[in-house]
């Protein structure tokens, strides 16, 4: 076992008391044994800066007496210190960069921050390398900032190079950070995060209430959200500090657990990626090139239970009657092709679902004239041996209120799968599964639909923890920066989530397809062309 700490603080414009507050969690968490100890994002300064000289002169350079301190705290507990700062290259470059401190107080690595979030970008460069995995005595660490934890393809780069522990530094507002980016890195694979926050204000406090009355905030809103907190490899919270206030979580994690990469019914998680279809998330970004789609459309999901003949079609019939535009069911339902267009004729619905087709594994796209487009399962799945016949893409369909695409069964629990829904400019994804663990409604399709923008239909049969499914609609309240439809709830990216609970027969929502054009995640900063393309080599391996 090994004792991992989590330090949230509060760091302005005055680079000794930054200091200090550093120093200061970094001996509490020494007092409770932590060996491995994390710090959130921008510690020697706050991320606001009058231009790149102010930006470069507050930045840190390595060895100098901030770190200095840092390294020297790391020799004096014997324990391992991430700490995340700016730093002046001597290139000129001004990076916001983790740096992993040894129990010797000696520097094991950088970490450049690849994506950068909104104002950063004008005085920061984002990392031109790879973070490195670090080999250490109590496990192989990987480290990460922030905004590459709201995108997945950072972390899943770190675990299929053989991290076990994920370090996150943040600097982040957002409660969704706790409630979903950071858990979800540890659940999709299967490793442990170790997630490091700020608490007060973000920004300049004599300027705080005029810039929140500009974005029409209470200026409470624009501080550090906290809830640092240890995540299990299975996506549980094992530790996590409070909401406000300097504070360190403690646990004490078997670092071994992350080793273990099986689904309960004995997938792979890594092995069974297909990386030969990954390409696009490698190549150039495009920009999307698809217009917008319906600003709203009525879906629901269906669920029979297969007690009486012909249940299926009345459900569908009644659902399309009731004005469902889009009806998905589960995987393997039982439905059949002609039962489904028969339900659905007289009317401009369509229905998903999946059937069995010799041996592959195949969505259907049906309206009342037929089948209106195929999509075969991607991804080996143990609990489905005789779909060896896999898919060589995903396609998108265009219907008259939007692009749909189609993830079929467990090709649910890959983020890859859901990233080139994005890339092929899809508005909404359909899904026909059946959920195998918690995390995958709590946290997995959420975030897929957070992470690329896409409005998400998920139809399963009954699951884990009472939920069967799930509809995940956009909101037009998205960030800080677009017009709200409410109140700003602290949340930047999460859908708007209409549960599906074991039991229930037919769940009716409305998702909106033409929000799917907006990915800001904030100025600047978008959430799928900015992924880190050229560094993304490790997605599209070869599995070993």
């Amino acid at each position: 076992m090994v004792r991992v700490a989590a330090a949230q603080l509060e760091a302005g414009t005055d680079v000794a008391a930054n200091l200090a507050a550093c120093l200061r969690v970094i001996d509490a968490a020494a007092e409770r044994g932590a060996e491995l100890i994390v710090l959130p994002e921008f510690c020697n300064h706050l991320s606001w800066y009058g231009g790149r000289d102010h930006a470069r002169r507050t930045a840190c350079r390595i060895g100098d007496a901030f770190l200095g301190a840092i390294s020297g705290r790391a020799a004096r507990h014997g324990a391992y210190i991430k700490i995340g700062v700016t730093l002046a290259r001597d290139d000129g470059r001004i990076t916001g960069t983790g740096l992993l401190y040894g129990p010797d107080g000696a520097l094991l690595g950088e970490s450049d921050k690849q994506t950068l979030m909104g104002a950063e970008n004008d005085h920061l460069t984002p990392g031109s390398a790879a973070s490195p995995v670090i080999e250490t005595p109590i496990g192989r660490l990987g480290m990460y900032a922030c905004m590459e934890g709201v995108i997945n393809e950072v972390c899943r780069s770190l675990t299929l190079r053989g991290a076990q522990v994920l370090l996150n530094s943040l600097n982040s507002f957002a409660v969704d950070e706790a409630d979903l980016h950071v858990p979800v890195r540890a659940a999709e694979n299967r490793v442990w995060v170790v997630a490091a926050n700020k608490v007060g204000p973000l920004l300049p406090a004599a300027e705080l209430p005029a810039i929140a009355g500009r974005l029409g905030v209470p200026p409470e809103w624009l501080h550090g959200a906290g809830e640092s907190q240890i995540v299990a490899p299975d996506g549980t919270i094992a530790a996590r500090a409070p909401r406000t206030g300097e504070a360190v979580a403690v646990a004490d994690i078997d670092v071994s657990l992350a080793d273990g990469k099986l689904r309960p019914d004995g997938t792979h998680v890594l092995t069974a990626r297909r990386p030969e279809l990954y390409s696009p998330v490698a190549a150039e970004p495009a920009g999307r090139a698809a217009p917008p789609g319906a600003p709203r459309l009525r879906v629901a999901v269906v669920r029979p239970q297969g007690g009486e003949p012909g249940e299926a079609e009345r459900m569908v019939a009644e659902a399309a009657a009731g004005g469902a535009e889009l009806i998905v069911l589960p995987e393997l339902c039982g439905m059949t092709v002609l039962e489904a267009s028969r339900a659905l004729r007289g009317s401009t619905a369509h229905a998903v679902f999946s059937v069995r087709a010799g041996s592959a594994h195949e969505g259907v796209l049906v309206d009342g004239a037929g089948v209106a487009g195929r999509q075969r399962q991607l991804h080996p799945s143990a609990r489905h041996p005789w779909a060896g016949d896999l898919g060589i893409g995903l396609e998108v369909f265009s219907l008259p209120w939007g692009r749909l695409a189609i993830v079929v069964g467990d090709d649910a629990v890959f983020p890859e799968t859901f990233r080139l829904a994005a890339l092929r400019d899809a508005d909404v994804v359909a899904v026909p599964f059946t959920p195998s663990e918690p995390w995958e409604l709590r946290l997995g399709l959420p975030e897929r639909a957070a992470e690329n923008r896409l409005n998400v239909v998920a139809a399963g049969h009954d699951g884990p923890d009472g939920m069967a499914g799930a509809v995940l609609g956009l909101s037009p309240d998205f960030t800080l920066w677009t017009a709200r439809e409410g109140p700003f709830t602290g949340r930047i990216s999460h859908p708007v989530v209409t549960p599906v609970k074991n039991g229930e027969r037919v769940v009716h929502a409305e998702v909106r397809p033409a929000q799917a054009v907006n990915r800001l995640v904030s100025r600047g900063t978008d959430l799928v062309d900015g992924r880190p393309w050229r560094l993304a080599g490790a997605l599209v391996a070869a599995s070993r």
